[in-house]
């Protein structure tokens, strides 16, 4: 992998000072690197955009081959170019990464991969107020200081199995692990969890020969009612309120209920599509449902929803004691630590949500930067190696 020469790799290596470091190339952190380019700021020498994975795609370059694009809820745009002729039978994987590698070259928005962060520490500087620190191939190591830093790393990694009394013996799964459908067939295979993932992999499981059995806490909650803009405003709005007091952001199902699309009718119709309510207790070969019955199973997937990745941030010490964190009213500053945005987090966790995130973030993320200089008298403090934050004002344009 080619290095850039004025990015250390070592342990020992001096920082690197950018003015905002963006963390993940996701559709949050993509649409945020682009404002950043839009406003002004270069991409590799004022702002540095870090990905753990080692391709673009973000989550979705983990999805499974059974996830063709047509299955796909809704992929919205990036901002300045369209997602157009994409086989509806191709993998929606295959599609994404194909379209964020592209997105990635044509704007040209040089993400540094694959470069895990592990940690952002603060400074207790004016200007560089943050530390990030981010692990590479081959145990290289990449220290960059910054004035301001966007987090994007979405939930992928953060996958959540619920605790039940007992132990099953047999094999377990969560989403992020889901293979494909026929690796199942012929098994008994339950699925636990009230979301999108959940009943599609019900389906997918009865389609390819296995036996699925589903279990959901709540009785699923089918929406005949169009998926629309307004509907989809209610929903975020919703998740904002809860931000905004610092609390956990609720599951996207508890927020939307589920569609009932065509795909999924007949499956609802013929029973397929029914829960058998919620878990008791696990037993070695199976399990026990809360109304007193049980099932013997080979497997068991979790699709139980994931939370935000977030360790990385833990230094800052920013969540509240519900186990959130508090949101300013713009749904992306971080109210504890000035110069710290979130992307893909609350309302921003749609593709939609996510790219008007990214443009509030940029915004926000330049004028933290610029105000953190101001506070030390001295602007000449905040340089990149490539550029100085006068040249960058002079060619700034409006978000």
């Amino acid at each position: 992998m080619s290095r850039d020469p004025e990015v250390p790799t070592t342990l020992t290596a001096a920082a690197v000072d950018r003015r905002i470091v963006v963390i993940g190339a996701g559709q949050a952190g993509l649409s945020a690197a682009y404002f950043l380019q839009r406003g002004g700021l270069r991409a590799g020498s004022d702002f540095e955009v870090l990905d753990a994975n080692p391709t673009p795609g973000g989550a979705w370059s983990h999805r499974w081959d059974a996830l063709t694009f047509s299955l796909v809820n809704g992929v919205h745009d990036l901002p300045g170019t369209r997602l157009t002729g994409a086989d509806p039978d191709e993998p929606a994987r295959e599609v994404i990464k194909r379209y964020y590698g592209r997105y990635e070259a044509e704007h040209g928005l040089r993400v540094a991969r694959p470069w895990r962060v592990v940690a952002v520490e603060p400074t207790g500087e004016p200007v560089w107020r943050f530390l990030v620190r981010a692990e590479g191939p081959d145990g290289a190591t990449r220290t960059y200081r910054a004035s301001a830093v966007i987090s994007g790393t979405g939930t992928w990694d953060h996958p959540y199995v619920p605790w039940y009394p007992g132990r099953f013996a047999g094999r377990q799964l969560t989403t992020r692990d889901f293979p494909e459908p026929e690796d199942f067939a012929g098994q008994r295979v339950l699925v636990v969890g009230g979301g999108i993932s959940a009943v599609e992999f019900v389906v997918l499981l009865d389609e390819a020969g296995a036996v699925p059995i589903w279990s959901t806490r709540t009785p699923p909650r089918w929406r005949d009612t169009p998926f629309d803009a307004r509907w989809g405003l209610a929903v975020e709005n919703g998740v904002a309120a809860r931000t905004r007091a610092g609390l956990r952001p609720l599951s996207v199902v508890a927020a939307t209920g589920l569609p009932r699309t065509p795909r999924f009718a007949p499956a609802i119709d013929s029973g397929v599509l029914s829960s058998r309510g919620p878990l008791a207790r696990l037993v070695r070969n199976g399990v026990e449902f809360a109304d007193g019955t049980s099932e013997p199973v080979d497997v068991i997937i979790w699709a139980t929803g994931f939370r935000p990745s977030l360790a990385h941030l833990a230094p800052l010490g920013i969540r509240e004691p519900s186990g959130g964190v508090l949101m300013a009213d713009d749904d992306v500053s971080v109210v504890r630590v000035p110069g710290l945005f979130l992307v893909g987090y609350g309302r921003s966790a749609s593709t939609l949500g996510a790219t008007r995130a990214g443009r509030r973030a940029a915004r926000a993320a330049r004028q933290s930067s610029v105000e953190s200089t101001s506070a030390t008298n001295d602007p000449t403090r905040l340089r990149s190696p490539a550029t100085c934050s006068a040249r960058m004002a002079s060619r700034s344009v409006a978000l």
